[in-house]
């Protein structure tokens, strides 16, 4: 990509509408004084705090001008800053401008589990045959897209969106200002049930990410949902081509066979007519199932099949979203556990497919006090599940082969009703909070153990898998699972 500015003086009242106080050039957009880079633009959105609190912060850290809709205290009265009268749709019209002048092609995601998974394994097979932007982090919200399409520069061969939604008609307004040539939906499933009344609801709002294609526009769907159909109508209503992925007979792209290891899944599959083998560099056939339906987008995309192929044995887990690590308590007598750390989000779906992940995984015997290795779950509560909650968690202790987990240690009030229906000796703690669990982390695992940590954010597991990782020697994350 080239070394000209992501955004002028000019460019940016063009697409705003605002008015400069000064001539400036950008070389990024920031909407954190924290992770602001001199050159930045920053954007003074008003969330938890006023960005306009931070303006005069941000241009003493180097900032090259600040989005605002009135000169905040404290700012120079020759500050150069681009006003507009609401900051977060002057940012929306940022986002809008970078999408018209740019040559990329763009690729929208959504789903109720994998946005972000599948926008990184994108990010491995498109870098592989083009510069490709994407955001670093989950910004698939109001803010996150425009933000994300804002700081995408006018010279990049791909782009991918992440698209998510909490409440009906989220997704519709965000499609359309990514103006996708390719969407993907990975799944839908029981999630932000707190604001929708059924799966269908769902279906039918991730489906409205079909609404944003550019005309022509290709759809790559799930074939293996009961709501598949609502997806299908969709594409069909807008004229868009719909593909469909999945172990379903007479998907375009069909998973035939999936083999899983203790740190891959190599899988065999057809895509459009041609038999393809390729490796995901962590188990599961979750991200088997998404990585074929991104060779699907790329495929659409108009990508080399046998590049792509090879190039999504780059993509590994995010921090937090299946990374599994040796933690190694004595590295002179060689113990360790391995832990898989899936403590960034959770539902219904997501917990299934770990628990299969780790269903799946070899302890390792004759290593430890206890002498056989131990598959461990440490699950925190799934968040924003409505009326049914309960009976969401409490079937857990039905997912089959759940018997192989010696122990289930559970987080949170909606995690009692899991512990109230695990068989006795399956049972391990229960806690109210994170942190109590983490308090005793050493009395939970031991050498030759593999440990699943999973739950959604706010359950706060994140602090149970800190814990784990302190009782290791030098430990560094390794290849992913979950």
């Amino acid at each position: 990509m080239t070394a000209t500015p992501l955004w002028t003086s000019a460019d940016a009242v063009a697409a705003t509408g605002g008015q400069c106080t000064a001539t400036w050039q950008a070389k990024g957009v920031s909407i954190d004084t924290r992770t602001l880079r001199p050159g930045d633009l920053f954007v003074a959105l008003a969330d938890v705090r006023d960005g306009h609190d931070f303006v005069a912060q941000a241009l003493q850290k180097g900032a090259a001008a600040a989005l605002v809709s009135r000169r905040p205290e404290g700012v120079a009265a020759d500050a150069p800053l681009l006003i507009v009268p609401d900051v977060l749709r002057g940012l929306e019209d940022l986002g809008r401008f970078a999408r018209a002048r740019t040559r990329a092609k763009v690729v929208g995601v959504t789903g109720s589990v994998g946005k972000t998974s599948t926008k990184e394994m994108l990010r491995a097979i498109l870098g592989g045959q083009g510069d490709v932007h994407a955001a670093e982090a989950s910004y698939n919200n109001h803010w996150g897209v425009p933000l994300t399409l804002a700081r995408m520069p006018a010279d990049a061969d791909f782009a991918v969106i992440e698209i998510g939604m909490n409440h009906p008609g989220e997704i519709a307004p965000l499609s359309r200002l990514a103006a996708p040539h390719v969407v993907m939906i990975t799944t839908v499933a029981a999630a932000h049930l707190e604001a929708f009344e059924s799966l269908e609801g769902i279906a039918h709002e991730k489906a409205a990410i079909i609404e944003g294609l550019v005309p022509g526009g290709t759809a790559l769907l799930n074939a293996d949902l009961p709501t598949t159909p609502i997806l299908t109508a969709k594409a069909a209503a807008v004229g868009a081509k719909a593909l469909l992925f999945g172990t379903t007979p007479g998907a375009a792209y069909h998973l035939d066979h999936v083999d899983l290891t203790d740190e891959a899944t190599v899988v065999r599959a057809t895509c459009a007519g041609r038999p393809v083998l390729f490796k995901v560099r962590t188990p599961g056939k979750h991200f088997a199932l998404n990585a074929l339906g991104a060779l699907g987008v790329a495929d659409a995309l108009g990508c080399d099949p046998a590049l792509s192929a090879c190039d999504i044995g780059n993509w590994l887990p995010p921090q937090g979203r299946g990374t599994r690590e040796t933690i190694h308590l004595d590295r002179v007598e060689e113990t360790s556990f391995q832990l898989i750390d899936d403590a960034f989000n959770a539902n219904p779906a997501s917990m299934a497919a770990s628990l299969d992940v780790l269903i799946a995984a070899q302890p390792e015997n004759g290593v430890g006090r206890v002498g056989q290795g131990r598959r461990i779950a440490i699950l925190g509560d799934m968040l924003e599940l409505g009326p049914t909650e309960s009976a969401l968690h409490a079937a857990i202790a039905r997912h089959p082969g759940l018997e192989a987990i010696h122990t289930i240690h559970c987080v949170g009030p909606r995690m009692r009703a899991l512990h109230a229906a695990l068989p006795r000796k399956q049972r391990g703690d229960w806690v109210d909070t994170a942190p109590e669990l983490a308090a005793h982390a050493r009395q939970l695992v031991d050498a030759g153990d593999i440990v699943l940590v999973k739950g959604s954010k706010g359950s706060k597991v994140s602090l149970v898998v800190d814990a784990l990782r302190k009782m290791g020697q030098g430990n560094a994350p390794t290849e992913g699972t979950a």
